[in-house]
């Protein structure tokens, strides 16, 4: 199946797609993004366009990336900056065409010195960012100077290779302009992910100039962010839905994501923001609560069904809803393995919250692949399973289904399933696969090397006996009985 580029012809639409309402001459770049994938377009950019559509205003929305070709961002302008969401479900599709891009800068395209020059402009009042959490270049809560593109950035600020140095040279001119305080925005998942940001962009700026780390601590904000909305990866049946939606017509810059969407944004804005509470937004004093009932209850059971399910050849989320057997300890792990450790406003029903979850998992027409899902697992498995389990510990509480779920993760990362290989992603890929090919065929020492890994699982961890033994225990279920069995066990 082929899907070649075409312009869009509004003309000959289906009357259901909707189109931008608000004057889109009117806006200015007054937001900068990094970083704009699938996630981006489905997410924020979404709730700027509804904002917009309800509220109007001029807060346009310019689109940065700093790898890749930008053959995708040339098409997106040839469409006047317009592109497609879908947005799925088994009841039925709603399509639209966003509308609040009005500016793409590609490196590779355009240079970085215009990159740096935008971050400075005047009118520019935010800089948000979906780098994904390897694009903070931040281990331990510390900014990696061994990272070897944060030691090529601080030789050559002036043409940074990174986000974070992207970020630093941009604030860096514009307070050489005097061109006043700004917004640094993450909307990655990842917990924090305001204080990890300032805190990678404040020491990078430390390391080269103690006065610009001055200013940007009096004239830059960073506040933190939770971000909901499953959006898988596109593939030529999701490709091809946005061309049935369209009429006929192919949109490469189209993305499909489920209707569910949920944003709660700390409202920490040096230079002002855009009205998201418009397009349903939550502004909060503290985000922390909202992000550890999303991090330890979906993203926490979708790691669970990802490994698992994917190790029992069950290809997407909702194949694994559609099991009852899996859909069931799905349903355990988060009520009875992770509510008890969060500490949420009263007004909130978790329980309710879960079951809300499981009812999005069972959407068949959203294709998220659980091997999608399993990449980066030595990054995620800390906040999604493993301060739940300290919790657990601490507190004499069941934590079976956290334990096989790192079971499975230990068999995932052999990547054999049944005899068929599969690329295991993440970025301590070298690591995993040299503990792999190392192993003798005693259980004892392959599990033993990985928890050895302590930038994954915590010494305290480790040093229980009880959780080692549960590891061991867990790990082999998994690989002796299968992963469905294992699951299915986890019933008795």
């Amino acid at each position: 199946m082929t899907f070649e580029f075409q312009k869009l012809d509004l003309n000959t639409l289906p009357g259901d797609v909707s189109v931008p309402s608000y004057d889109r001459t009117s806006l200015k770049p007054r937001i900068a993004h990094i970083g704009f994938g699938a996630f981006a377009r489905a997410h924020v950019a979404m709730h700027l366009h509804e904002t917009l559509a309800t509220g109007g205003g001029d807060w346009g929305l310019r689109v940065i990336e700093l790898f890749g070709t930008p053959d995708l961002f040339d098409k997106l302008a040839e469409n006047g900056h317009l592109y497609t969401l879908v947005e799925t479900a088994d009841e039925g599709t709603n399509t639209r065409l966003l509308g609040a891009v009005c500016e793409t800068q590609h490196v590779a395209r355009d240079g970085v010195s215009t990159l740096i020059d935008g971050l400075a402009e005047e009118q520019l009042k935010v800089i948000s960012l979906t780098i994904t959490e390897k694009g903070y270049c931040v281990t331990n809560g510390k900014l990696d100077l061994d990272n070897p593109m944060i030691q090529q950035d601080l030789k050559a600020p002036e043409a940074p290779q990174t986000a974070i140095g992207l970020i630093v040279a941009g604030l860096a001119k514009r307070r050489a302009l005097g061109n006043g305080p700004i917004t640094v925005m993450s909307c990655d998942n990842l917990p924090h992910n305001g204080v990890l940001c300032g805190v990678a962009v404040r020491e990078f700026a430390a390391k080269q100039n103690a006065e610009l780390a001055a200013w940007i601590e009096e004239n830059v904000s960073f506040p933190s962010t939770m971000v909901d909305r499953i959006v898988p990866a596109l593939t030529d049946e999701s490709r091809d839905l946005i061309r049935e939606s369209l009429g006929g017509q192919v949109d490469l810059n189209g993305i499909v994501c489920e209707p569910f969407r949920q944003w709660v944004i700390e409202d920490n804005f040096k230079a002002g923001r855009p009205q998201w509470e418009l397009a349903g937004a939550q502004l909060v004093a503290d985000v922390e609560p909202f992000e550890e009932m999303k991090l330890r209850t979906l993203n926490g059971s979708h790691s669970f069904l990802a490994y698992l399910g994917f190790l029992a050849g069950k290809e997407t989320i909702a194949d694994c809803a559609a099991d009852p057997v899996f859909y069931a300890e799905a349903r355990k792990l988060m009520v009875d393995e992770q509510l008890p450790t969060l500490d949420v406003p009263s007004d909130v029903d978790l329980v309710a919250y879960a079951d809300s979850l499981l009812k999005r998992y069972s959407n068949s027409k959203l294709k998220h692949r659980t091997w999608q899902i399993a990449a980066d697992g030595t990054q995620k498995m800390p906040q999604r399973w493993l301060n739940s389990v300290k919790f657990h510990l601490a507190n004499g509480g069941d934590y079976r289904h956290l334990v096989l779920g790192i079971g499975g993760w230990m068999n995932y990362i052999r990547a054999d399933r049944n005899g068929e290989s599969y690329e295991v992603v993440d970025p301590m890929k070298e690591k995993l696969a040299e503990i792999v090919a190392k192993d003798g065929g005693d259980a004892t020492t392959y599990v033993d090397a990985l928890l050895a890994m302590h930038s994954v699982f915590p010494s305290e961890l480790v040093a229980n006996d009880e959780f080692k033994k549960a590891v061991h225990k867990a790990y082999c279920a998994v690989a002796e009985k299968g992963a469905a069995q294992a699951v299915a066990d986890l019933a008795d």
